[in-house]
């Protein structure tokens, strides 16, 4: 680009507007909603989506979208952040494996949603977790991604082999009771994970910026999103997880979000923060009510 991005204090006021219009366009001609996203991330998004198209400038990229609809899964992987792996932060599954597990096994059926899974990495670690668990045969997981490239491969389950030592002892430090090549078929560098472990999976495009509820979900995990999002987007989302959920079920977040200044903080009790794990309040009494019951 002529004059590369920059955020918003020290962006020129032409690039400024470039980006606003850009992020219109897309809006306006494809229903990608990235308005409310982080400005920081918006602007090395940007920048890269120019490089991939080899353009100079936001407003050239602009006028090649919108009169070339097949360039969107190239811009929409700039857009987006994939970056992941198997049981990130293992402490957090290990939470989930000693926690909220044995609230999980009076249901007879349980529904959990993936909020943003990227290319699958957490859910075929909840897959595993879960059927490790004895749980796995009443759950439906919903996987949602705004990426279709992304949820192509997370539907595919196809990673490379040199992840899997990584993927492993992550694994492991979360109580692991198999051992993770129990669950995939080793071939030609890479790994293939067992079609029965997504068996149960619905993938679905979904946006938290402008879609709506999936309702009656036990668990929530939208990990790594909520960080790329300004706080009137991080709103929206959390008001999607509160009505998703029944009273009772469990939102996990990433290790650096948190609903303690969110507008919906109150409709969330604190099950274990450290591991950014909250409880839908299971009555009506309100947040007060319930820091007093403490």
């Amino acid at each position: 680009m002529d004059a590369p991005l920059t955020d918003d204090l020290t962006t020129p006021a032409p690039e400024r507007i470039e980006l606003d219009l850009f992020l219109e366009a897309l809006h306006r001609r494809y229903h990608y909603d990235f308005r409310s996203y982080s400005r920081s991330s918006l602007v090395r998004r940007a920048q890269l989506v120019c490089e991939r198209l080899g353009c100079a400038t936001l407003s050239e990229a602009q006028g090649r979208i919108l009169r070339d609809a097949s360039l969107m899964p190239e811009v929409i992987d700039g857009m987006t952040v994939q970056v992941s792996e198997m049981f990130r932060d293992p402490s957090y599954f290990a939470a989930l494996r000693t926690q909220v597990i044995p609230y999980l096994r009076t249901f007879p059926r349980l529904k959990v949603w993936i909020a943003g899974c990227s290319e699958g990495e957490e859910l075929y670690s909840m897959a595993v977790l879960f059927k490790e668990e004895g749980l796995f045969d009443r759950t439906m997981f919903y996987a949602t991604e705004i990426n279709r490239r992304a949820l192509a491969r997370a539907e595919a389950g196809v990673y490379p082999i040199e992840r899997m030592a990584q993927f492993t002892a992550n694994h492991q430090k979360t109580g692991a009771r198999t051992p993770l090549s129990d669950h995939y078929t080793a071939a030609y560098e890479r790994v293939v994970f067992d079609r029965a472990l997504r068996a149960n999976t619905v993938f679905a495009e979904h946006s938290l910026a402008t879609d709506s509820v999936f309702s009656e979900m036990h668990l929530i995990s939208c990990r790594n999103v909520l960080i790329y999002f300004d706080q009137d987007l991080q709103n929206r989302a959390l008001g999607l997880f509160r009505d998703s959920l029944i009273r009772g079920g469990f939102l996990g977040l990433g290790s650096h979000e948190t609903l303690r200044f969110s507008a919906h903080g109150g409709d969330f009790g604190s099950f274990d923060e450290g591991q950014r794990i909250w409880k839908r309040i299971a009555s009506l009494e309100t947040r007060e009510e319930q820091l007093r019951a403490v």
